[in-house]
């Protein structure tokens, strides 16, 4: 049984989906990065001064100036703007994916086309084989 994992775990579709997932969760971070460190500030800045992390909504009794604060008392919260920024970097990163795929369909070859097996009878206009010199349908004598 471990010779036959080991065979699996070997072949490239394996490995190369293995790169794929560890290059992916690190190309998650720096979106993350991206969104939180970058891109919120200058929106929440642009909104009235709003800091999309610490946007939550209390469910417990008491007041919390802070996610942090909430969470240390032990109070349930929705976080509506972590969410935000969530939604935000699976946009991100939705839409990249989207444009690599897209370059990497461009560049593929698309197969030729397979060598015609029949052509058309000129008189009835049905499909016949190469070869054929009378028609099997109409029985029309066919030029090569």
């Amino acid at each position: 049984m471990l010779k036959e994992f080991k065979e699996f775990a070997m072949r490239g579709n394996v490995l190369d989906m293995a790169i794929g997932i560890i290059i992916g969760g690190a190309f998650g971070k720096i979106i993350s990065s991206l969104v939180s460190d970058v891109l919120m500030p200058p929106l929440g800045l642009l909104l009235g001064k709003v800091n999309f992390s610490n946007l939550f909504i209390n469910l417990s009794e008491g007041s919390y100036d802070t996610i942090e604060k909430a969470k240390a008392a032990g109070a349930a919260t929705i976080n509506y703007g972590l969410f935000i920024n969530t939604v935000i970097d699976f946009l991100i990163i939705s839409f990249v994916i989207f444009m690599v795929v897209r370059q990497i369909n461009r560049l593929k070859k698309e197969p030729a086309p397979a060598p015609a097996s029949t052509k058309e009878c000129p008189f009835c206009c049905s499909a016949i084989p190469l070869k054929a010199t009378k028609c099997p349908n109409c029985t029309s004598e066919i030029n090569k």
